[in-house]
């Protein structure tokens, strides 16, 4: 039981703190409307952390003899900070105020980077650590 209190600990953690990084990149890199530059960095970005934590828990070895991140810190990384960094809810609603102001290429055209950047930068974030690590 208390295990479980704790997983739940990191995962409130670690969404407070995606949700304020995800505010404040938005809040630095969102001058205008245009183009919804926050959101797209931030799930571009959050792709690639994932990238990174999901290489690390393949060689889930590296947690344990490491000493530096066990299990739980994976809630807090992956699903707490992740999860709240990225958000598919503000891509949908951001593809729509574009399509109502019929910017249909512009939605397309965020909605493709969003899906094959998001994949890409998880890919690289992957590849990077496999390779860092030797």
């Amino acid at each position: 039981m208390r295990v479980i209190l704790w997983s739940y600990g990191f995962v409130a953690i670690g969404g407070a703190l995606g949700a304020m990084a995800r505010f404040a990149l938005n809040v630095v890199l969102q001058r205008d409307i245009a183009f919804p530059w926050g959101t797209l960095s931030a799930n571009l970005l959050g792709c690639l952390v994932m990238g990174v934590i999901a290489q690390l828990v393949a060689t889930s070895a590296w947690f344990n003899d490491a000493g530096v991140i066990p299990d739980q810190y994976r809630l807090l990384f992956a699903i707490g900070f992740c999860g709240s960094f990225t958000t598919l809810s503000a891509l949908v609603m951001e593809m729509h105020t574009m399509l109502q102001r019929s910017e249909l290429l512009n939605s397309f055209a965020y909605l493709m980077v969003t899906m094959i950047g998001g994949f890409a930068c998880f890919y690289i974030g992957f590849m990077l650590t496999r390779i860092l690590r030797g």
